[in-house]
Order: C-alpha cells, then structure tokens, then sequence
C-alpha cells in the first residue's frame, strides 16, 4: 500500500505501514546529468505527482547522473538492510536516521553542508536528525499535527475553543449530544495517534537533554489520567468509517472536534470554508505549554556509497540550496511545511488563515520524538497509554513501570555511545 508523509507522526507509524517489496533495483530510471553515478532511493508516497517531481528534480541536477529508486513495500526494513551491503542507495531518504545507523556508521556525517544554514531550519525537526554534535540528514519537509474545531457548534454550546487540558475534557462533555460527539482522537481512543504529546503539553519530555527519562513527574500521571476522563465521559467518538488521519468524521458532523494533520486542512476547507478554527494540544497545569508534534523524512548518505562527495554535494543543492524545488516538494504534492522557516514563512498557500496558524504553532511549540526514543521505550509507553486511555489503569503505577523500562533502555543504548 502507499502511505504519505504523515505516516511518520504516528508512534512510529512510517514502520510497518508498508507491505512488502519486489527486487526491481529502479537504476535506470532518473538523472541524465554527467559525472558519477547515484542511487537516489525513496518511499512509496500516496500523494500523487510525488514520484514524477523527484524524478525532475533528478534530471535537473547536471554535476552527476542520479537515478531514481521509488520503493514500494516496507521501506524502512528494506533501508536497514540495504545499507549494511554494497547493493544499497548512494543517497536516500529515511525516518530518522535512527540511532542504530548512526551509531553503526552507516550514515555519513553532513554538518558541514549546514554552514550558514542551520539556524534556518525548524529546531524541533532538526534535533533528531543531531547527535554526539552532529548532524547527519537533512529534513525534507515537515509533518504536522493540530486540533481542529467547528466553530459554529461550538458556538452554539457556548463554548470557546479550548486553551487548557481542561477545558477540552469540559468543552469534549458540553458539545457531546446524541448526533454528535465532542472529540475524536481516533478509533483507540488516542492511545496510538497522541503518544508524547500529553507529556509535552504538561511541560515534560520524554527524554531530557542529558539522556534521561523526561516524565518522571507527577504532572505525567495528571495529565494522563485527564485523557481518560474523556474516554470514561463518553465524549470520544470511537468507531469513525475512518480513522484520525482523514477529516470525514469531522466534516461530516460526526465530532466537534479532530485531532488530524496539517495535510487534511485542504479537504476541510473545501467542504467548511471558514466554519473551522486549528490549534496546538491544549496546556496542562500550571507549567504546562500548548504541543505541536512534528516530524520530517530525512536525506542521508550511505557510508558504503563510492560517491560520497558527490552524493553530499547533490543533497546540498536539492536540499538545502534549492529552495524552489523544497516548496514545491512541500506544497505542489499534498500539504506540508518546509523543513526551512524562512520557506515557511513566505510560501504563499501557508500565508492564511488556518494554514498560517498551524505554520505559527510549529514554529512556537513543535516538538518531536528525541533520537533515544527507541522502538522498546516508545512500545513500553505505548501499552501504559492504552491501558490507561480504554482501561482507567492506575496513571502513576502504569507511569513508574514505564519509566523504569525506559531508564533502562537509555542507559543501554547510550554505553554504545
């Protein structure tokens, strides 16, 4: 199946959102420029014209001859193993790079392509792509999530889009009547879609700067536990025909309120013009702080590449000096941000309205999953958060199991340091 840039938001989703791949090695399609020869390599995008635009982008380049690999099927599982032989990607992108490839030298370090540059891209996309002080890919476009409300039904309630954690467990209760339920987080109940950003929105992390775990605090237990209020008030729509990720339900009048993606504003706007409002995940307490999660696929060059130079010198100009290509990458083939905040700012179709809001909060609150998030620790927390959500399990019992499990999975990965 194909996915779209989204699937990197939810918990992990870019894994094991893709089904599986045939052999076809795709180094005859692409670039006509001289010089060496790179394999460029990219997933499977569902948004259209993608695949054509990157192909362009490669032709376009002259200093080497790039050809374009578009893999369908588990593009992740694939990447990882490509990259330990000599049959893999000059250049690719990835979710991540993820610690294992980092700390296994398969990616070659590109801080010096950053020179000038770096304070222009969005910080919270750009942390995970940096360790031991350097930085090894460069953010492609960004992925966002936001609350969208219907203004008029709340309106109507008389009340006002929510500010706090709070008010949108009280706001959730009051728009909830027999047609219509207050908020919809996605069928689990938001287990799988929210992740973290409770905790940030409490003014937590879930790793801290120094490695350690970021949510060894009694606000986490708080904040969770008010997201279960929402699921035990019965204020959650459940069931929706589709998921979190499509606005039908929200547009369709089946909730007040969705959690979604930057990428369904366009389809919301076509079907309510101006009857919807977006903000960040509402504060929690009295240091908490509205949330934006963020992410963006990354472009990397593989160590095992003969051509890295070249390979290096060809990110350098699509990525980060060829800023009309990254807006069109980011704009012309679905909805999303560029990964620079100087594109975002100035990019027409983000200068309005709701779009200019969601670019707003992602600059003022956007965060991401921090590089030591690992696969083990995100599923030790991803269980507590189900259980907490659909079965009311105890917050502070379910939180301390976790944060055990985390501390140890930190101070595993950070020995290989």
């Amino acid at each position: 199946m194909t996915i779209s840039r989204r699937g990197l938001l939810g918990a992990g989703a870019a894994v094991g959102l893709l089904s599986a791949c045939g052999s076809n090695t795709g180094r005859d399609d692409g670039g006509s420029g001289g010089g060496p020869k790179l394999s460029q390599w990219y997933h499977q995008y569902g948004e259209q014209g993608t695949e054509q635009a990157v192909k362009k982008y490669a032709t376009a380049y002259k200093k080497a001859n790039v050809t374009v690999q578009w893999r369908p099927g588990n593009y992740d599982e694939q990447t990882a193993a490509a990259l330990l032989t000599d049959s893999g990607p000059d250049v690719f992108e990835v979710n991540g790079p993820t610690l294992d490839q980092i700390q296994g030298k398969q990616v070659a370090d590109l801080t010096e392509l950053f020179d000038g540059v770096k304070d222009d891209f969005n910080p919270a996309v750009l942390a995970p792509k940096t360790y031991d002080g350097k930085i090894w890919g460069i953010p492609q476009v960004i992925d966002m999530q936001m609350l969208y409300y219907r203004k008029s039904l709340l309106a109507d309630a008389g009340v006002r889009p929510p500010k706090t954690l709070d008010e949108l467990v009280d706001a959730a209760k009051k728009l909830t009547s027999k047609k219509t339920k207050g908020l919809f987080l996605g069928n689990d109940g938001g287990a799988g879609v929210l992740g973290g950003t409770p905790l940030y929105a409490a003014g937590l992390e879930l790793v801290t700067a120094d490695g350690e775990v970021g949510f060894d605090d009694p606000a986490a237990a708080r904040t969770l536990g008010k997201i279960h209020r929402l699921y035990a008030d019965k204020s959650l729509l459940l069931g929706a025909p589709a998921d979190w990720s499509d606005p039908s339900a929200f547009v369709q009048g089946l909730t007040a309120m969705q959690w979604s993606g930057l990428w369904a504003l366009p389809g919301v706007q076509k079907e309510l013009g101006d009857d919807f409002g977006v903000l960040p995940f509402p504060k929690d307490g009295a240091g908490g702080r509205p949330a934006v999660p963020v992410g963006a696929y990354a472009a990397a060059v593989s160590t095992r590449s003969k051509h890295q130079k070249a390979g290096k010198e060809f990110l350098k100009w699509l990525w980060i000096d060829s800023t009309d290509r990254q807006e069109d990458f980011a704009l012309s083939y679905g909805f999303h941000i560029p990964a620079r905040m100087s594109l975002a700012k100035k990019a027409e179709k983000l200068r309005k309205g709701a779009a200019a809001d969601a670019v707003r909060y992602t600059t003022d609150h956007g965060h991401a999953e921090p590089l030591l998030w690992t696969p083990a620790a995100r599923s030790a927390y991803q269980d507590a958060l189900s259980r907490i959500i659909k079965d009311g399990a105890n917050p502070e019992s379910e939180l301390k199991k976790v944060v055990r499990k985390v501390s140890a999975e930190l101070d595993r990965v950070k020995k290989k340091s």
